[in-house]
């Protein structure tokens, strides 16, 4: 008796793109055919395919399946490889699933790192999205100082100022804001060492993690907010002669303006 190639699918469970996929990847020979070029199977076309079928099921990439036919190993030796890679997938969907039931409860971006995930309430957007930079370019020890201080440190008035300022905010506004800003940056940079010197902290190199903040900040942060974090800046660390200078600057911008 010989099949067809859709009867040779639905005995082995399959489909019929699936049968012609693995005579593509060459996992299945091709059958003779008739006069009239329909496919004949057999009972080896059969065997082999629910070989294939079952590999599939278990888990075994049809790379893996080729290579599992060309091997000198016993069998038993590539399941168990095969064993240990699944032991090693199902770690890691259960930390995933872990993560999720994390993101659920707190109700917070999938995006943002689980272990931020019940502070991020506390988050602006562009925290959020500066949390997800730190993580990449800071070590762990600046992520555990980071975290730390996002769960110890309540939101000061100064910091909900400066979410809220528009990007046309008066040279008055900006000044204020930036002198009632300094005095938290001087806290935190008591408190946590990494903001003191973040290149330390970088898991690749200094320059690297400097660039690509400064680059994150610039655009997640309008320009009336980002002349208040400079401006807090060189308050917080004394740097007096350069806040002069910066003053000036901002006056002659304003005047042009």
């Amino acid at each position: 008796m010989a099949w067809s190639t859709r009867q040779l699918a639905d005995l082995a469970g399959t489909t019929v793109k699936a049968v012609r996929h693995y005579h593509k990847v060459g996992l299945l020979d091709e059958p003779e055919r008739l006069s009239n070029g329909y496919k004949q199977y057999q009972v080896a076309h059969l065997i082999r395919l629910l070989q294939i079928v079952r590999l599939s099921e278990l888990g075994v990439p049809l790379a893996q399946i080729a290579t599992l036919d060309q091997s000198e190993e016993r069998p038993d030796d590539a399941i168990a490889v095969l064993d240990a890679e699944l032991a090693a997938t199902i770690d890691r969907l259960q930390r995933v699933r872990e993560e999720l039931a994390v993101i659920l409860q707190h109700r917070s971006p999938a995006s943002l790192p689980a272990r931020f995930a019940p502070l991020a309430d506390r988050l602006t957007e562009p925290d959020q999205s500066l949390v997800m930079i730190y993580s990449r370019v800071f070590d762990d020890h600046a992520i555990d100082e980071l975290e730390q201080m996002i769960r110890d440190t309540p939101v000061s008035a100064a910091e909900a100022a400066l979410a809220a300022l528009p990007p046309d905010a008066d040279r008055a506004t900006r000044r204020r804001l930036g002198e009632e800003l300094a005095p938290d940056l001087v806290e935190a940079h008591k408190a946590y060492p990494w903001l003191r010197d973040p290149g330390a902290y970088a898991r690749r190199d200094a320059a690297h993690a400097e660039a690509t903040v400064g680059q994150a900040v610039g655009q997640l942060y309008n320009v009336a907010q980002l002349e208040v974090l400079h401006r807090a800046n060189l308050i917080a660390t004394g740097q007096l002669e350069q806040l002069e200078e910066f003053e000036r600057a901002v006056a002659r911008k304003d005047d042009e303006e």
